[in-house]
């Protein structure tokens, strides 16, 4: 048995002391491990939020698309449909007048026939590889690059923003047709006021004092714009929110403005095209022939928005927040200039007092 010696230490005392250290050393390492373990929780923890959020980033970035995608064809077909029709319209021309010609040759032919030393040693190089390791090991060495990752998400917000001010694309492109529309008030019937600026029209019950001229409209609602385009392609937008009934859209100068025959009223003749909202259900109009819209019963717009292409004979109506095809109708070859053409509307029981307002269709609607 080992014991002290002349006041030196035995070889037991030497071995306690080295277990006693290395139990500490080993609890050091331990707890560190723990340390390195709650750090990787940690960081795992980050980064998958980070992950979450930017997933969550391009699924946003997706729905935007997918809808864009929807509405764009949506707005294409709307197109095709209405020129689809015209086309079966002429096809029936056609045939009809095949139909009369057969008719004649027949009758031709009948006129033919009948026509990662020691125990001093040991225990200095022990030191040295714990100094190395708990230095090697140390949790405030492992960092993540948080600033890189918020940039990472700031770049994937300001992409989706990117987007989501791109699209609409038929917003953005129906913007840069902008028109800049001024009602004419010597068209305007005597119960409607318009703003001194041209840009809104109010039903009163008040008949207004105003000079009796050929270009007013006696018996309905209407005031139509004073300048008139007949080329190229023109958008506008007008607000109709707090209102039930309206009507809005485009007309030839030809439209007949006094007397009680419905070609007076917007799309009841073959000289306009309009679509008609009356408590919650719309209908597009032209040439005496109603076209309901039953998909879109219910919907409330802030603005509706009128696009007309000369090139394409197109008067295509939209839903102006989202950009919703409401109805298009397509006439070949416009025959004259138009202006564009609205009417307020009575007061429908008292819940139609509002003034049907022109929009600057080159922005879009502010988000409430």
């Amino acid at each position: 048995m080992n014991s002290k010696v002349g006041g030196k230490v035995t070889s037991e005392e030497v071995l306690l002391k080295r277990q006693q250290h290395l139990q500490r050393q080993r609890d050091v390492i331990t707890y560190r491990m723990k340390k390195l373990a709650a750090k990787q929780e940690e960081i795992t923890k980050k980064t998958n939020a980070v992950k979450e959020k930017i997933r969550k980033k391009y699924e946003d970035m997706k729905r935007v698309l997918d809808e864009d995608l929807r509405i764009t064809l949506t707005q294409l077909d709307t197109e095709h449909e209405a020129t689809e029709k015209l086309v079966e319209e002429r096809i029936e021309d056609c045939y009809q007048l095949t139909q009369e010609l057969n008719q004649e040759l027949d009758n031709l032919r009948a006129l033919v026939k009948k026509d990662t030393q020691d125990i001093d040693i040991q225990n200095a190089e022990t030191e040295k590889r714990v100094s190395e390791t708990l230095k090697l090991t140390d949790p405030d060495l492992i960092q993540m690059d948080e600033f890189k990752n918020e940039q990472l998400l700031s770049i994937t917000i300001n992409l989706l923003l990117f987007i989501r001010s791109q699209v609409p694309v038929t917003k953005k492109l129906f913007q840069s047709y902008a028109a800049d529309v001024v009602l004419d008030a010597d068209t305007a019937h005597p119960k409607l006021i318009i703003s001194p600026e041209g840009d809104s029209a109010t039903y009163t019950d008040t008949w207004q004092d105003v000079p009796e001229t050929p270009s007013r409209f006696d018996n309905t609602l209407n005031v139509i714009s004073k300048q008139g385009f007949s080329e190229g392609r023109q958008y506008w937008e007008v607000e109709v929110s707090g209102k039930t009934y309206w009507e809005l859209g485009l007309t030839y100068p030809g439209i007949p403005r006094q007397g009680r025959e419905e070609d007076c009223w917007l799309g009841r003749g073959k000289e306009s095209w309009c679509v008609e909202y009356f408590n919650g259900n719309y209908a597009a109009w032209h040439s005496g022939v109603q076209h309901e819209l039953p998909l879109l019963a219910g919907k409330q717009f802030t603005r509706i928005g009128v696009y007309c292409s000369f090139p394409g004979g197109l008067v295509c109506f939209l839903g102006a927040d989202t950009m919703t095809p409401l109805h298009c109708f397509c006439a070949g070859t416009f025959a004259d200039t138009l202006y564009q053409a609205l009417c307020p509307g009575h007061d429908n029981e008292g819940t139609n007092w509002k003034s049907l307002k022109i929009c600057d269709a080159s922005r879009s609607a502010p988000v409430l």
